[in-house]
Order: C-alpha cells, then sequence, then structure tokens
C-alpha cells in the first residue's frame, strides 16, 4: 500500500468509524477513542507495503492493541500514585509534636558530646556533608567519617538509656 496512493488513502480512511465503535466500548471517553483510532490510522500510513485484503485485520489488531496499552499506562498512573499518596499520609499532628519534642531533647544531648563528635554531628544537622566539614576543618574525610559514627553511636547509646 502506497501512502501517496489516493485510493489506499481511501480504504484506510473508510474502516475509520468501525474503529471509533470498536475502540469506544473499550476506552473511557470518546476523546480517548478518536486518538487511539488517529494512532492506528497513522501506524497503517507507516507500513508501505500493507496487504489492501488484510487491511482492516491489521487495523483492528493495532486498535485493540493501543486500548491495551492504554489500559496498562492506565493502572500504572494508578499505582504510581497510590504509592506517592501512600507516602505522602499526613502524620497525626501528636507525632509531630512528639517528634520535633525529641528532636530537640536529641539537639541538647549532642552538646553533651566531646570536641570533634560534637562539631560533625552539630554539622550534619545543619546540612554541611561529612566531606565538607572534613575540608573545612582539614581532617581526613575518614577521621570525620569515625568522629561521625562515634558521635551518632553515642547518641544512640543516651537514648536506649533515658528510654529504656
Amino acid at each position: 500500500m502506497q501512502p501517496s496512493d489516493n485510493s489506499s488513502w481511501r480504504d484506510v480512511i473508510q474502516h475509520r468509524e468501525r474503529l471509533i465503535r470498536l475502540v469506544r466500548r473499550r476506552l473511557p471517553n470518546l476523546h480517548d477513542a478518536e486518538d487511539c483510532v488517529q494512532e492506528t490510522l497513522l501506524r497503517a500510513a507507516a507500513h508501505r507495503d500493507l496487504d489492501p485484503d488484510r487491511l482492516g485485520a491489521f487495523l483492528t489488531s493495532v486498535a485493540l492493541r493501543l486500548c491495551v496499552d492504554y489500559h496498562r499506562d492506565r493502572e500504572r498512573w494508578s499505582r504510581l500514585l497510590q504509592r506517592t499518596a501512600a507516602a505522602r499520609e499526613p502524620e497525626m499532628v501528636e507525632e509531630a509534636v512528639c517528634d520535633r519534642e525529641f528532636g530537640r531533647w536529641l539537639l541538647g544531648q549532642v552538646h553533651q558530646l566531646r570536641g570533634r563528635e560534637r562539631q560533625v554531628i552539630l554539622a550534619r544537622a545543619d546540612g554541611i556533608s561529612v566531606a565538607e566539614f572534613a575540608r573545612i576543618n582539614q581532617i581526613s574525610v575518614k577521621a570525620a567519617e569515625g568522629a561521625f559514627t562515634r558521635g551518632r553511636a553515642r547518641l544512640r547509646h543516651m537514648c536506649s538509656k533515658t528510654l529504656g
């Protein structure tokens, strides 16, 4: 089938209404059905050597596969929205208040740490990376990471001692 051949285009266009009826039953609204049929017709135009005797079957097959693709995409988006909605569930006011108070208490405990451990923990609380802290304080990254790890371990121990 040559796209430049007017009779071929007429053959393709003759299937348009049938395809819209076919697709309309499978998609939620007329706009989506029309988009699907247009995509089907475009795909038929892309095939230069399409057998005119198989044109109807080809168009039907493409249209139905596009309907399946539409539903797969909708399902994929639905699952994505469910995951993001679950991640953004509003927390209870009481939990937020408790978390803030625990954060304040923990920050007070940081001040009980010694020297570099305290400095690196406070730097991380201010958003400074351990590597940046090491550069600012002219120490090795390994030394800064060690101080950070020790500081966190001491804070964990203080928490477990206080809570348990």
